[in-house]
Protein backbone atom coordinates (compact mmCIF):
# COMPACT_ATOMS: atom_id res chain seq x y z
CA UNK A 1 0.00 0.00 0.00
CA UNK A 2 1.53 3.66 -1.03
CA UNK A 3 1.76 6.61 1.46
CA UNK A 4 -1.16 7.98 -0.80
CA UNK A 5 -3.69 5.07 0.04
CA UNK A 6 -2.88 4.62 3.83
CA UNK A 7 -3.88 8.98 4.10
CA UNK A 8 -7.35 8.10 2.98
CA UNK A 9 -8.10 5.49 5.47
CA UNK A 10 -11.38 5.96 7.25
CA UNK A 11 -12.93 3.64 10.83
CA UNK A 12 -16.33 3.53 11.20
CA UNK A 13 -18.50 1.51 13.37
CA UNK A 14 -21.74 0.85 12.17
CA UNK A 15 -25.23 -0.91 13.28
CA UNK A 16 -26.37 -3.68 11.82
CA UNK A 17 -29.64 -4.94 12.87
CA UNK A 18 -31.10 -8.12 11.65
CA UNK A 19 -28.64 -10.68 11.98
CA UNK A 20 -30.06 -14.28 12.82
CA UNK A 21 -26.73 -15.97 13.45
CA UNK A 22 -23.51 -15.94 13.89
CA UNK A 23 -23.15 -16.86 10.15
CA UNK A 24 -24.74 -13.68 8.90
CA UNK A 25 -22.19 -11.57 10.74
CA UNK A 26 -19.34 -14.49 8.70
CA UNK A 27 -21.59 -13.63 5.10
CA UNK A 28 -21.75 -9.81 5.81
CA UNK A 29 -17.32 -9.69 6.27
CA UNK A 30 -16.89 -11.93 2.92
CA UNK A 31 -18.87 -9.58 0.96
CA UNK A 32 -17.16 -6.50 2.05
CA UNK A 33 -13.86 -8.10 1.21
CA UNK A 34 -13.03 -6.08 -2.09
CA UNK A 35 -10.91 -3.18 -3.30
CA UNK A 36 -11.21 -0.17 -0.88
CA UNK A 37 -12.03 -1.97 2.01
CA UNK A 38 -9.05 -3.11 4.50
CA UNK A 39 -10.34 -4.36 7.53
CA UNK A 40 -14.35 -5.59 8.64
CA UNK A 41 -15.30 -7.18 11.78
CA UNK A 42 -18.54 -7.74 12.03
CA UNK A 43 -19.81 -8.66 16.11
CA UNK A 44 -23.10 -10.49 15.59
CA UNK A 45 -23.70 -10.07 19.65
CA UNK A 46 -23.37 -6.58 19.53
CA UNK A 47 -25.24 -5.96 15.90
CA UNK A 48 -22.14 -3.55 14.76
CA UNK A 49 -19.59 -4.02 12.64
CA UNK A 50 -16.13 -2.03 12.59
CA UNK A 51 -14.95 -1.24 8.91
CA UNK A 52 -11.70 0.55 7.37
CA UNK A 53 -11.81 1.60 4.17
CA UNK A 54 -10.68 4.42 1.43
CA UNK A 55 -13.68 6.82 0.87
CA UNK A 56 -11.59 7.39 -2.69
CA UNK A 57 -12.03 3.76 -3.58
CA UNK A 58 -15.70 2.67 -1.47
CA UNK A 59 -18.30 5.07 -0.52
CA UNK A 60 -20.14 4.55 2.84
CA UNK A 61 -22.82 4.70 0.85
CA UNK A 62 -21.85 1.68 -1.15
CA UNK A 63 -20.87 -0.39 2.26
CA UNK A 64 -24.15 0.29 3.20
CA UNK A 65 -25.86 -0.99 0.45
CA UNK A 66 -24.15 -4.30 0.64
CA UNK A 67 -24.56 -5.11 3.86
CA UNK A 68 -28.09 -4.44 3.36
CA UNK A 69 -28.40 -6.39 0.04
CA UNK A 70 -26.99 -9.29 1.74
CA UNK A 71 -30.08 -9.36 4.11
CA UNK A 72 -32.47 -9.37 1.29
Amino acid sequence: MNADMSNNKRKIVIGIRGMHCAACAQTIEKNLKMDGVYEVYVNFAAEKASITYNPKIITLKKIKTIISDIGR
